[in-house]
């Protein structure tokens, strides 16, 4: 059988940059890429070595749709696994995000939290 691994995940977002520094900071990713993109606008890609989101501006944008959850190709929310969910849930808090829906469930613990432009991102940690 051959392998597949997803590499990337591409969202737009109101600032790329600003969006990396917190991923970065919560996550401690690091930049991979930045620079110009399609449609004039400007890509930051922040990740690790293995895998990243593609945080894009194109320059001009329009508000933010209806919930993902009831649209036809909706982004749910992104998944990122941590090692200490506490730790990190301090971080997410300094970044001024609220966390919720705290679940602790067969095999892990987790929450969730919306960023500034409305994405949603659950952290998990396995047991």
């Amino acid at each position: 059988m051959t392998r597949s691994v997803l590499e990337h995940t591409n969202f737009t977002v109101a600032d790329p940059d600003a969006t990396a520094a917190w991923l970065c900071d919560v996550f401690g990713w690091k930049i991979r890429w930045q620079g110009a993109s399609i449609h004039g606008g400007r890509s930051v890609h922040v990740g690790t070595d293995d895998s990243y989101l593609a945080i894009y501006n194109p320059g001009s944008t329009s508000g933010a749709g209806d919930d993902s959850y009831h649209t036809i190709g909706g982004l749910n929310h992104v998944g990122i696994v941590v090692d200490d969910l506490a730790a990190t849930e301090a971080k997410v808090k300094a970044q001024g995000f609220v966390p919720h829906s705290h679940a602790d469930y067969e095999p892990g613990e987790r929450f969730y939290f919306r960023d500034g432009d409305g994405i949603e991102f659950e952290v998990v940690s396995y047991r």
